[in-house]
């Protein structure tokens, strides 16, 4: 029974720390969020389908910069005109401690975390209406480390485009899902050193 007790307490001690373990200094991130996808039931109906690919380098402890590429094709009934959004561009992260003040972690094991962006982007439709300018967007998120490098990703975020094409300042409010991989930076020096044997 002893031994059981213990082994409990020495699990939940290292769920615990693995929130703090995964964002230190020279650990890197890597994930996708899926935008939207919602595909019409309906006789004619549309889709919408986008993905956002990322990847990050901790420069400090709880602070991440890298860069994204924002990838969707949607239509909106079977008979409208194909649009392709795109965006490419560098993102930062900073996650919350928790005892900061005003920070209160749902679970023990996850941290919050604020995340902007800075990029370029726009869309392209079929019937030649097309867009290109400054892409950009903010938010907060919440990830939960479902294993101790792997975190179920949450984040609601403001999303912009000031274009120079046949539309000005299009903005959205999204709500992303997606999964982050968190690698320590040896690990990562495992993996480079078996690929390139």
């Amino acid at each position: 029974m002893k031994k059981l007790i213990l082994t409990g307490v020495i699990a939940v001690a290292s769920l615990l720390t693995t929130a703090n373990a995964q964002i230190q200094k020279g650990n890197w991130l890597v994930g996708s969020s899926l935008v939207t996808s919602n595909f019409g039931l309906n006789t004619g109906g549309g889709y919408n389908i986008g993905i956002q690919p990322k990847g990050a380098y901790f420069i400090e402890d709880n602070v991440a910069i890298g860069g994204y590429v924002n990838l969707g094709i949607s239509k909106v009934t079977n008979g409208s005109p194909t649009r392709f959004d795109y965006a490419v561009g560098g993102l930062g992260r900073y996650y919350l401690s928790p005892g900061e003040k005003g920070v209160d972690n749902l679970l023990n094991h996850g941290r919050w975390f604020l995340e902007g962006n800075v990029g370029i982007g726009g869309s392209s439709v079929e019937n030649g209406n097309s867009t290109t300018g400054l892409d950009f967007g903010a938010g907060p998120g919440y990830s939960y480390f479902i294993t101790p490098n792997i975190g179920l990703e949450g984040i609601v975020k403001y999303n912009g485009v000031a274009g120079f094409g046949s539309e000005g300042l299009t903005s959205t409010i999204s709500f992303n899902v997606g999964f982050s991989i968190y690698i320590p930076t040896s690990k990562a020096r495992e993996v480079a050193n078996d690929v390139s044997k």
